[in-house]
């Protein structure tokens, strides 16, 4: 399991964009790397909307937003194009992310669990929020931030 303080698991996986991410890629910058269980569910469209909206302060604070979910890269550029995202959605079909980052435990799991893991500009994992109210996700990183400063 997943702890603070850990080295982040690598990864290299499509966006939704299909452009080729990998962890090692953004190294030098905070990253949250938060999963939601499918685009265009109301849950999911409510965070992503959130963290869009707040996307000006995760950039004041140098941290890139990565979603990820089990879909596929067309049914997350459709997602993102209806909301408007201008990050990228981390389209992890094969489950491999979400197994090493604890938002499954099953690599048949139809959807990952709604958690989120905070990753230091070195890779070494900040924070892990494993019970999210999608309403105020972004806002609660946020204020955990503010206060950690």
């Amino acid at each position: 399991m997943l702890k603070i303080g850990d080295i982040a698991p690598e990864f290299t996986q499509l966006t939704h964009q299909g452009k080729s991410v990998s962890l090692a890629d953004l190294r030098g910058r905070k990253l949250l790397l938060w999963f939601f269980p499918e685009a265009g569910s109301p849950g999911c469209t409510t965070e992503a909307k959130s963290f869009q909206e707040h996307r000006p302060y995760f950039d004041e604070h140098n941290i890139m937003l990565l979603g990820a979910s089990f879909d596929t890269v067309e049914e997350n550029a459709r997602f993102a194009q209806k909301l408007g995202l201008d990050f990228p959605l981390l389209c992890d079909t094969t489950r491999v992310v979400a197994l090493a980052y604890g938002a499954c435990q099953d690599p048949k799991a139809h959807y990952p669990e709604r958690i989120s893991v905070l990753i230091d500009e070195h890779g070494r994992v900040m924070r892990i929020y494993d019970s999210v109210d999608p309403r105020d996700h972004a806002a609660r990183v946020l204020a955990d931030l503010i206060d950690s400063l």
